[in-house]
Formats: structure tokens, C-alpha cells, sequence
């Protein structure tokens, strides 16, 4: 989406601003296909001190307790506000551990105002292992993979002014307000812009989940449904919206592609038609089923499919691709929602369904056969949009309003020189690639020519 850097996670803000300290006070420390890449996960290493790490709460984001500390943080963000905010930080290069010069004390006082650093940290103008560590709770709390390196979506965080993110808490409570009522003793909640999913029991979050959900022009939808049936092992039978805007295209590029990706074409009578059979130069493929066999190998479904009834024809699953879960640019599917650690999602939904521990459920996916099996009761899901929210130990958590519904515009800083920062982005991640290959990045400008999104429709 342009002007917008693309973000998130499920963090927040801790400590107490330079001379702000009576607007904030110290908070306690409580805590649809892609590259077949093993999922990355999150480290939670700081070298401050340990009031500064951050922690997922438990606290359902869904909740009236969420709902409480939100209203808070409004309070303590009209504080701030009227004591002039923070600073803006001039984006002059990458800043990271060693960096030296004027910009880093400007960048001491941004996160000092937003209890991201120890008030006694210093003006020091050496970007020092504090700095690193403040940067990362910001880059935690508001989405971004914890690196400690400021680059363009961190700098262009940094730079929202605290009027703009205070207004966004106004209108989010608002969102908050309509789910603060009994959701049901155990619920599933999808964050879109946050790409994050929270199965809730007996008021307490029991897993979390990172996601991926629906890019800007195929957007998920905000809804209330429920978790009826799981398929294990499904077919993926491609809607004729993608087959348009997709396959057709991809088919033109390269001849193969069908064939490598395990993709069947069926004539209306139900009999199989070879690829070469088709003008792929003209429409003449809409006229077809193409269906996707099974296998965790290439399935846009991955090993599982969660159907949740809705007039959109969106459902939740599994991916090949979950490289993905490890990168910063998550809103890449055709309006369904990707689930990360599928297998603990499941098993949750099936827990009090006999005969569906986790080991039957692995089972079940190894063997390869297609299996579908009823929830009894279903369990009710929401597919929430919320962009700010905080929850009861004094965290505040900020994501970007990626399809652009807060009214508030673009966020992302005017100030910022892409052209250097870009330069000096690549050739950081070219040395972390060499450093780290098992954890590759997303290579956004490549995304729509690379991998097939998943039926978003039925």
C-alpha cells in the first residue's frame, strides 16, 4: 500500500518518560502459498534491564480488561501531548548499535518520551547497548521484527507525532467497546492489521499465533462467524477470480507452472484436461476447475483448512509457504487468514473433541488422506480490525491502519530520504543473509510474480 510501511506483532510500551513521568508512571513487569523456509520465531533478549523486556500478555486483546487499560493510555497520551510530545528523528541513515553523532541523542529523547528508555539513560550521542535494547521493545510494540537497527519502517514509526497515535487509541476504543461483552467461554480472535490470531479460554489468551491476512486490493473481511469443521489434508480448488487475475498470467510466463505445483484441470463433466489443451492467450480457462492435490509440500492450504461460514467465502489454513511467518510483510493472501503453529491451533479447536489429541491430529496430517471433522460445539471466531490498543500492565500497542481505515491518512514520516536508507537497508540485509540463511526474508517487489494466493472464494 503506498506511503505505508508494512508491520507487526503483538508488543508494547514500558517505562517512564523524561520529565513525564507523572503522565505515565512506571509499568509493572507483567508480561491465500510462500517459501517452504521453517518458521521463524521471535527472540526476547535485551541487554537493559529486565523491566524492559517485553512479554505477550495474557490478556485477551478482546476483553473488558483491555478495553479498561486502553482508555488509560488515552489519558496518559493526552498528557504527553499537551507536555509537546516527542521528537522527530531525522532520517539520515540507518542508526545502529555503534552509531555515533547528533541524531542519536535526538533519538535517546524520541524513545525516552515514549517510556521506550530509561529516563536515565543519558544524552549520550553514542548509539550504545541501551539504545539497541530501547529500540527493540519499540520495534516489538509496534510490529516490527526486533533488530535494533533503525531503518525506514522503524524511522517512519518513530516520526508519527503523539497526536496521531493518540487519536488512533480514540478511535480504536471505540472498537474495543463493541467486543468488551460475553464472547463466549473460549473464542478465536483474527487482528488483521496486527496479522496475529488469539484462541481465548475462560478469559485468558491459550495460544498465539502469528499470521498472514489479506493484502490491500483483497481485503479480509471484518466479521462474526464460527469454526464449524476442519479439513485435514484438502484439495484446493481454485476460484475463477484467481484463475483470472493469477493463474492465467503465471501460465503465460510459464508453461510449467500448473504441473510444478501439482495443479489438475477438469472439464465440466468432471474429466481431466491436459494444460496444452487451453488458450492460455484468451479466457478460455475460466471455463475450467482447476483443483490443487493435497500435500504440505505445495497446497496453498498446507496440512489443514478451517471453515468458518461467512457470505465471503474466506476460511483460515495452514501454508506451504511458512517462510512467511518470519518477515515483516505479512499482508500478502487473497482475503483468507494463514495460521502459524496450525497444528497447536487445531488442537486447540478439537480439545474437547473425543479422540482428537495432539498425536491423532499429527496422524491424521501424516497419512496424507483427506479427513474432515465436525466441532461440537462450534467455536465463535471474530475477525477483528484494531490498530491500538494496551493492555493492563501499562502496554501499548500501535500496528499500521494497513487498508487504511482509522480516516487518518498516511502515518509514514514526509521527512524520510528513501534513497539512502534503501541503500544502506540492502546491503545490511546482504550481510545478514550471509550470517543467517535459515532465516530469510520476504522479498517484497518479488511477492505477487512468485507465489499463488489462496481461494478466496468458494
Amino acid at each position: 500500500m503506498p506511503g505505508l510501511p508494512f508491520r507487526f506483532l503483538s508488543f508494547g510500551l514500558l517505562g517512564a518518560a523524561s520529565g513525564l513521568i507523572l503522565a505515565f508512571g512506571l509499568p509493572g513487569q507483567a508480561a491465500a502459498g510462500d517459501d517452504g523456509f521453517d518458521q521463524a520465531e521471535w527472540a526476547q533478549g535485551y541487554d537493559a534491564d529486565e523491566h524492559l523486556a517485553v512479554h505477550r500478555s495474557t490478556t485477551p486483546v478482546l476483553s473488558q480488561a483491555t478495553f479498561d487499560a486502553t482508555e488509560q493510555a488515552i489519558s496518559r497520551y493526552q498528557a504527553l501531548v499537551s507536555a509537546g510530545g516527542w521528537p522527530t528523528v531525522p532520517a539520515q541513515r540507518v542508526l545502529r548499535l555503534g552509531s555515533q553523532g547528533d541524531v542519536v541523542t535526538v533519538l535517546r529523547r524520541r524513545l525516552a518520551a515514549s517510556g521506550d528508555l530509561d529516563a536515565n539513560a543519558g544524552d549520550s550521542p553514542v548509539f550504545d547497548s541501551f539504545v539497541d535494547a530501547a529500540v527493540r521493545h519499540f520495534q516489538a510494540r509496534h510490529g516490527l521484527q526486533q533488530t535494533g537497527v533503525v531503518d525506514r519502517d522503524t524511522l517512519s514509526a518513530m516520526n508519527v507525532p503523539a497526536d496521531v497515535r493518540l487519536r488512533q487509541l480514540q478511535i480504536n476504543i471505540v472498537r474495543l467497546k463493541a467486543f468488551s461483552g460475553n464472547l463466549g467461554n473460549r473464542f478465536v480472535m483474527a487482528n488483521i492489521p496486527a496479522a496475529a490470531v488469539e484462541t481465548v479460554e475462560n478469559g485468558v489468551v491459550a495460544t498465539h499465533h502469528v499470521a498472514g491476512v489479506g493484502r490491500f486490493d483483497r481485503q479480509s473481511p471484518v466479521m462474526m462467524t464460527k469454526a464449524t469443521d476442519i479439513d485435514f489434508n484438502p484439495f484446493w480448488t481454485v476460484p475463477a477470480s484467481i484463475t483470472r487475475k493469477d493463474l492465467i498470467p503465471r501460465m503465460q510466463a510459464d508453461p510449467n507452472y500448473l504441473t510444478e505445483h501439482k495443479i489438475r484441470i477438469f472439464d465440466k463433466a468432471g474429466n481431466e484436461v491436459q494444460p496444452s489443451q487451453i488458450d492460455w492467450n484468451s479466457d478460455q480457462a475460466v471455463n475450467y476447475m482447476f483443483r490443487q492435490d493435497p500435500g504440505s509440500d505445495v497446497n496453498a492450504l498446507g496440512v489443514v483448512r478451517i471453515n468458518i461460514p461467512n457470505p465471503y467465502g474466506v476460511y483460515m489454513h495452514d501454508t506451504a509457504e511458512r517462510g512467511l511467518f518470519g518477515d515483516d510483510f505479512r499482508y500478502i493472501s487473497s482475503g483468507c487468514i494463514r495460521v502459524q503453529d496450525v497444528r497447536d491451533y487445531v488442537a486447540w479447536l478439537l480439545k474437547y473433541t473425543p479422540g482428537w489429541d495432539r498425536q491423532h491430529i499429527n496422524d491424521v496430517i501424516n497419512s496424507g488422506q483427506q479427513v474432515k471433522v465436525q466441532l461440537n460445539p462450534p467455536v465463535p471466531v471474530y475477525w477483528v480490525y484494531i490498530t491500538a490498543w494496551a493492555t493492563p500492565d501499562g502496554i501499548v500497542q500501535f500496528r499500521d491502519d494497513i487498508y487504511q481505515r482509522d480516516g487518518l491518512g498516511s502515518v509514514a514520516s514526509d521527512e524520510m530520504q528513501p534513497s539512502q536508507l534503501l541503500k544502506e537497508e540492502q546491503a545490511l540485509s546482504q550481510s545478514q543473509a550471509h550470517a543467517a540463511p535459515s532465516q530469510p526474508g520476504v522479498d517484497r517487489t518479488a511477492l505477487p510474480a512468485q507465489n499463488l494466493p489462496e481461494m478466496d472464494e468458494q
